[in-house]
């Protein structure tokens, strides 16, 4: 595992948000939705889910359940079957209800901003209530998922497996104004150059500063794939 100074850190950090950000530029959420709550709901259906699943369901599902009291009202059978075609659906029905529900006991029907708050509803962990405040509200947080999390490692930014400690860690390395297009910025690297069974570190345009890219071992199998003329490759 990496063991860099702070200042290390910090260095491959902005050089590798500069790069990230010529790459993607301007990243709008790719989950749909109008308001916080449908943000929330998205995000809670978003566990071990893509995006696309997601917005699928939720285009039929905020249709007959179009504000919090619907969700709130639903029986657990109903809720079920409107997201059975997605992953974990019994957990995700339940937390749904009972966010709505707590929602409208504890916080007069409003989504709260405070992450504390937000992860008091069922179903609500520290990805979730970042993406809320970060992508709705516009509070600085970084949403760290299983793409962010494993190229935040890769790069040498943490040493955690823990999501919550790679947050901490990042939020120490990164500009504030920086988080909430990061975690936006590695989704998209994780799928198109870094992805978890093939990292391609050839055509790869952070491998200048990344941490893992620059070990002996992986720069002499870049050396060898540039002398074959290859243009991409797992290492």
């Amino acid at each position: 595992m990496a063991n860099l100074s702070l200042t290390k850190k910090k260095s491959i950090a902005e050089e590798a948000y500069v790069e990230l950000e010529k790459l993607y530029g301007k990243q709008e959420m790719t989950l749909n939705y109008s308001n916080a709550w449908e943000l929330l709901v998205g995000g809670i259906l978003g566990a071990q889910t893509t995006d696309e699943q997601v917005n699928r369901v939720t285009a039929v599902l905020f249709k007959k359940y179009p504000n919090i009291e619907d969700f709130a009202n639903s029986s657990f059978e109903n809720m079920m079957q409107e997201i059975n075609s997605i992953g974990l659906y019994r957990n995700k029905a339940k937390a749904l209800i009972g966010s709505a529900q707590k929602i409208l006991k504890d916080f007069d029907g409003k989504i709260p901003t405070e992450r504390k708050a937000l992860m008091s509803l069922p179903g609500v962990g520290p990805k979730v209530a970042s993406l809320v405040r970060g992508d709705y509200y516009g509070i600085p947080a970084i949403v760290v998922d299983t793409h962010c999390g494993r190229i935040s490692q890769l790069l040498g930014l943490s040493n955690s497996q823990n999501p919550t400690i790679i947050e901490k860690d990042l939020m120490k390395i990164l500009p504030e104004e920086t988080w909430i297009n990061w975690g936006h910025y590695l989704v998209l690297h994780g799928r198109k150059y870094c992805k978890a069974r093939c990292r391609n570190c050839l055509a790869c345009p952070l491998n200048d500063c990344c941490h893992y890219a620059n070990k002996k071992s992986i720069q002499k199998k870049i050396t060898e794939a540039k002398e074959q003329q290859l243009e991409d490759g797992c290492f």
